[in-house]
């Protein structure tokens, strides 16, 4: 026995909830299966057309002449070019005294004979016996009959009327919807207080004065005048004086020399040509000719268990040997959903109510018109308002880096 058990009662004996799950029965089809598919029922043949052919537009030549001239022609300039002189060296003869012996070595006969000459014993060549067929037509006397196992065998049948499966027609159902849930049916609401705001209590702070428009930024931020940057003047562009010389190196030089076209090094092509037609017969098609050949039969082994003959009755090992058991639900220990009241009193206090001293809200000096403890001075041509402080302040930073306050701010009115 705790105090959870002791405050806590549980709940009672409550049967499971229905099962709404449909029972996994098998069902025989005991109808003929269509040989239908989706594609055979919705398959709507169309009209195949021809794709247009376009027509070629016929080839007009231009009027006129073309003109062949190109800028190597016409600004080209024949010089007369000396032939360039040689740089080589001159020869230089080595001239000796003595007598030269012009008899070579291999002039000279050698006595000794090699294994080869020794060994070897020439013999007249037989040419081999050629087993070519003769490059002669064999024409055939039997007339071809243009008869197939296609043509013989092929035996038409007559297609069945196409089925069109009619469409079901929708039927609603006549029982009223019931969108009750069971949140809906079980839920039942439990009474007890509001819960109090810990939100502080809303003061509106407001002023009747009026706001002059001007801040602490609008006065002491001064706008100062800015130098545009210097723009650098682009030189107009000068053409040197005179006429361009075009002549380069290469047109000076250039000598047209005239060139032969190369010959062809590749051998010479001796066709053979036969008006004989070609006969496609072999050996190997004349000596191994096809015999009669049959598929072989399955190898199928006698069957031990024999097959049955009655009728199937769909009961499977599972279903003719299950024995259904009663379900026995389990205990639930959870404890129910009760709220305990309590006499205490609830503290709604908060740091931020204890600690929190509201201040006073100053109003922005843009609110007004014309500030308090300005002057108006002018308006530029945006509309800026400048003003200027009646009793300035001295700022001893600012005096000591040199760098002056303004007196006027810049207001948009």
């Amino acid at each position: 026995m705790t105090e959870y058990v002791d405050k806590y009662p549980q709940y009672g004996n409550l049967p499971p909830p229905q099962s709404l799950k449909p029972k996994e029965e098998y069902q025989t089809h005991h109808g003929r299966m269509e040989g239908i598919t989706t594609f055979k029922s919705d398959y709507l043949p169309y009209d195949v057309v021809n794709r247009p052919l376009r027509v070629q537009e016929e080839y007009k030549p231009k009027p006129g002449e073309i003109d062949f001239g190109t800028t190597y022609r016409r600004d080209y300039n024949l010089h007369k070019i000396q032939p360039v002189t040689l740089v080589r060296p001159l020869e230089r003869k080595q001239i000796k005294g003595g007598k030269l012996d012009t008899i070579p070595t291999y002039q000279e006969k050698f006595g000794n004979s090699t294994t080869f000459q020794d060994d070897f014993v020439p013999r007249e060549l037989n040419p081999r016996q050629s087993f070519k067929p003769p490059g002669v037509a064999k024409l055939s006397d039997v007339p071809f009959d243009g008869v197939t196992n296609h043509r013989s065998s092929y035996i038409a049948h007559q297609l069945e009327p196409k089925f069109v499966r009619p469409k079901e027609e929708y039927k609603p159902s006549s029982q009223p919807f019931e969108d009750l849930t069971t949140h809906r049916n079980d839920f039942k609401g439990l009474l007890g207080e509001f819960t109090k705001s810990c939100k502080p209590e809303y003061t509106k702070v407001g002023s009747n004065g009026h706001f002059d428009g001007c801040t602490e930024f609008r006065d002491r931020f001064q706008p100062w005048s800015v130098s545009l940057p210097e723009a650098r003047k682009i030189r107009d562009y000068v053409p040197p004086p005179g006429n361009m010389d075009l002549h380069s190196t290469s047109h000076l030089d250039y000598v047209p020399h005239v060139i032969c076209p190369v010959a062809p090094i590749r051998p010479v092509s001796y066709g053979r040509r036969s008006n004989v037609p070609f006969q496609g017969n072999t050996t190997m098609k004349e000596d191994f000719q096809a015999w009669a050949s049959c598929r072989q039969e399955i190898i199928r082994r006698h069957q031990e268990i024999p097959k049955p003959t009655g009728k199937f009755d769909g009961l499977t090992t599972f279903r003719s040997h299950y024995i259904p058991h009663e379900i026995i639900p389990v205990q639930s220990f959870k404890p129910l959903r009760v709220v305990v009241p309590s006499s205490a009193h609830f503290e709604d206090e908060t740091m931020y109510r204890t600690e929190y001293t509201p201040k006073k809200q100053e109003i922005c000096p843009a609110n007004y018109p014309s500030p308090p403890g300005y002057v108006f001075v002018d308006t530029d041509s945006r509309g800026h308002k400048f003003f200027c402080r009646v009793t300035p302040e001295i700022n001893t930073f600012s005096q000591s880096n040199g760098n002056h306050i303004p007196k006027e701010v810049a207001v948009t009115s």
